[in-house]
């Protein structure tokens, strides 16, 4: 296991990243739905989410076991280094949707490893949230026009995006609930 991280904490953090960002895609709904718009070709974006995604993916190659890899260790640490600046040379065409694309993928590992044997119901709160997250991951690093496409459709009705903001929130909140109330062991 690499991150040993129980169950209390990944759902009330997890829960709590929910709430209060779709509380603020609520609270601040012009402003989220202009920055929305622009986000998938944002380089800022892209080079802060790209930084923390190689970062994030150094940090995990350096510390695990790779098992009969473990001599190529040093070739992937610096294949990680050179992807990411590479990539940020010279694929700067939704760079900023790739790299959410690739935080959602590592962000799912903490939450599925947490969740695993157990034996609560809800837990599944918190698999399907990673599973969804992974699905996304993929879509949005192969594909990553449909992260554009899907804030178009999101953000072409208000209703849309009241919808979206309020589904996020109350998953968010049963996620904390579950936490507080059924996790804490």
């Amino acid at each position: 296991m690499i991150y040993q991280l129980p169950l209390f904490v990944t759902g009330l953090a997890a829960g709590i990243l929910l709430v209060f960002s779709h509380a603020f895609a609520l609270a601040r709904e012009e402003f989220c739905i202009a920055r929305a718009g622009i986000f998938p070709r944002s380089r800022p974006a892209a080079t802060a989410l790209l930084a923390v995604a190689a970062f994030w993916s150094f940090l995990l190659v350096n510390s695990i076991d790779l098992g009969e890899f473990s001599p190529l260790r040093n070739v992937m640490l610096v294949a990680i280094v050179a992807g990411a600046v590479l990539s940020w040379i010279y694929v700067p065409e939704f760079l900023a949707a790739r790299a959410l694309g690739m935080l959602l993928l590592l962000a799912a590992e903490p939450l599925l490893e947490s969740a695993v044997l157990r034996t609560e119901p809800t837990r599944l709160l918190l698999v399907v949230l990673a599973y969804a997250w992974v699905i996304a991951g993929l879509f949005f690093v192969g594909m990553p026009y449909l992260l554009r496409d899907a804030i178009t459709w999101v953000t072409a009705n208000p209703l849309r995006w009241k919808a979206a903001a309020a589904g996020g929130m109350a998953w968010g909140i049963a996620l904390v609930l579950c936490a507080l109330l059924l996790w804490r062991n």
